[in-house]
């Protein structure tokens, strides 16, 4: 018997809740610079609680062939990956007019 979701009540298989989740945030991308001069794309307003934020970083690493991390519940990507954020989080299954690049 396969685990149930506890938000919606379905099997895991069928659960939504992360597609519903990903349409309705609003999603900054923004770059920073560290120590040394070094540049992070940063990724703020994702709730982090409602969707699986490991497996999101893993994508966005691997999509983007960078290093990064969560912190504080945000999400920062080693170099500038601004112009080409849009895709990639659309392709991860983000509404693209919820994404706001700056």
């Amino acid at each position: 018997m396969s685990a149930i979701c506890s938000t919606c009540g379905l099997p895991k298989e069928l659960c939504a809740c992360e597609t519903i989740a990903k349409e309705s945030q609003k999603i900054t991308v923004s770059l920073d610079k560290k120590r040394f001069g070094k540049e992070y794309t940063v990724i703020n307003g994702i709730d982090l609680k409602q969707i699986d934020a490991k497996e999101l970083v893993k994508k966005l690493k691997n999509s983007l062939a960078c290093g990064g991390t969560i912190k504080e519940g945000r999400i920062e990507l080693q170099g500038d990956h601004r112009k080409s954020m849009r895709k990639v989080l659309t392709d991860a299954g983000f509404a693209p007019h919820t994404i706001e690049v700056l």
